[in-house]
């Protein structure tokens, strides 16, 4: 006789393999418990392919195809929000705005990215991803085209910083969320490519916005990114599958989560580090016009080319988190490498110096960013509150942010202009943050058995 699993199926319960009589083998009696149970509550669909397994598949189309999903969403939430810098110059060039008034914007804009995903996650553990998703994208679309009708920096504020914020937030953390429920050995590399959205949607933006602006105004370019975010936002609905998990009740916001001590020393590390993160991105091509001298067009270069070279060194460091490292001890020493080149950025005083600058900053920020969500991912003991312990780390990274940028841009203003202070401002809260991550790393492995450093 051929032994077959048999499935427990019972109503208002996950249903999974196991067995009801002593040999392993399906009676008739079982077939008619599952039979009756499936035609009681029409979810429970007694095939083995139906059953929800917590254990990740590792790959196949499905699951890299979430991949490509999740980079869709980055581009169209963090792509805005990382290339900002370009409407920071026009709007100070063109509006007249000083550059804490204009940073304010992107600082909104992030910081709903960050909260909203607080919110998302825990959407995404209750089954409501595509739901998520889909609001996200509308939403990130309606802000775009409300932008390029608007004038005041109110209208301006409310479309590209509450709205375009918001419907980001509700995108990325879902689909980031995904991704790593299908991968677990992979995870670090499989996140690092769905991250490099956030670069490529860096470069797409705001090249469209600089190249085009001079050719139709700056109403129509910001028209065609959000004709070209239609696209993009459909692409990613249509490919994007949830898997199917045991659902576990759960607040948006889940504080037994801060009794787990490395879990909250990760959250502090994330927190000082994101504070002084965006005001290199968002600053970068303001430095490079104002004290070293380049042109309005000259100086956007400096965004293509720091989020150019984070492309290759996501994958790369994801590579090396899942294979030598561990995703929290990479995290934190790239974060630590950041904070470096925070400091360094207050030997640049020349064009070719810049450039360099800008290579070398860009990738080692690609590195660090890059590997954040994975990191997160190796606090969670339960998969299905993935989402929304990954959330919490986003969402109280996103009040780090709104403060940065302006806080930043506050300095430089009250410095003359100069951007000495402010650069080791931003050094010493990354350097810190990244000290930070790596002791909930020591946390998290406990001592290790072989080597210095636990292998998290």
């Amino acid at each position: 006789m051929t032994r077959v699993p048999v499935i427990e199926a019972r109503r208002g319960s996950e249903v999974k393999f196991g067995s009801d009589n002593t040999d392993g083998v399906q009676t008739e009696t079982d077939v008619k418990v599952a039979a009756s149970a499936s035609a009681a509550d029409p979810d429970i669909d007694p095939s083995p392919d139906s059953v929800p397994d917590d254990e990740p598949p590792e790959g196949g189309l499905v699951a890299w195809s979430q991949v490509a999903s999740a980079h869709i969403a980055n581009m169209l939430s963090w792509g805005y929000g990382t290339g900002f810098s370009v409407f920071q110059l026009y709007y100070k060039q063109n509006m007249h705005w000083p550059n804490a008034q204009v940073a304010w914007i992107g600082s909104v804009q992030i910081f709903f990215l960050f909260l909203l995903g607080m919110v998302s996650g825990r959407l995404s553990d209750a089954g409501y991803m595509v739901h998520s998703y889909a609001g996200g994208a509308l939403l990130t679309v309606i802000g775009m085209f409300m932008t390029s009708v608007s004038t005041q920096y109110v209208h301006i504020m409310l479309a590209q910083g509450v709205c375009m914020g918001i419907g980001g937030g509700l995108m990325f953390m879902p689909a980031t969320a995904n991704v790593t429920t299908y991968f677990k050995k992979k995870r670090s590399v499989a996140v690092a490519f769905s991250g490099c959205g956030s670069s490529t949607g860096a470069i797409l933006f705001p090249a469209i916005i600089q190249y085009l602006t001079p050719q139709v105004g700056f109403p129509w370019a910001v028209r065609i990114c959000g004709f070209t975010s239609v696209f993009l936002a459909v692409v990613g609905l249509l490919i994007l599958t949830q898997r199917k998990l045991q659902r576990v009740p759960a607040p948006f916001f889940d504080l037994a989560a801060f009794k787990y001590t490395p879990y909250t020393t990760f959250c502090v590390g994330a927190f000082l580090m994101y504070f002084g993160l965006f005001t290199l991105l968002i600053y970068i091509n303001s430095f490079a016009r104002e004290i070293i001298g380049f042109s309005d067009l000259q100086s956007v270069n400096f965004v293509f080319v720091t989020n150019a070279v984070a492309i290759p060194a996501r994958p790369i460091f994801g590579i090396i988190a899942d294979r030598y490292l561990g995703a929290v001890t990479t995290f934190g020493c790239n974060t630590v490498a950041l904070g470096v080149m925070a400091f360094s950025w207050i030997g640049v005083t020349s064009g070719s110096a810049m450039y360099a600058y800008s290579v070398v900053m860009g990738f080692v920020n690609g590195a660090a960013q890059g590997i954040v969500s994975s990191a997160v991912s190796s606090f969670v003991k339960d998969v299905a509150k993935m989402g929304t312990w990954m959330g919490m780390v986003f969402g109280l990274g996103g009040f780090a942010t709104l403060a940065g940028p302006p806080a930043m841009g506050a300095i430089i203003d009250a410095s003359g202009g100069s951007y000495l202070w402010g650069q080791v401002w931003a050094g010493t809260l990354i350097v810190t943050g990244g000290v930070t991550v790596l002791v909930s790393a020591r946390l998290l492995g406990g001592p290790p058995k072989t080597g210095f450093w636990p292998r998290v």
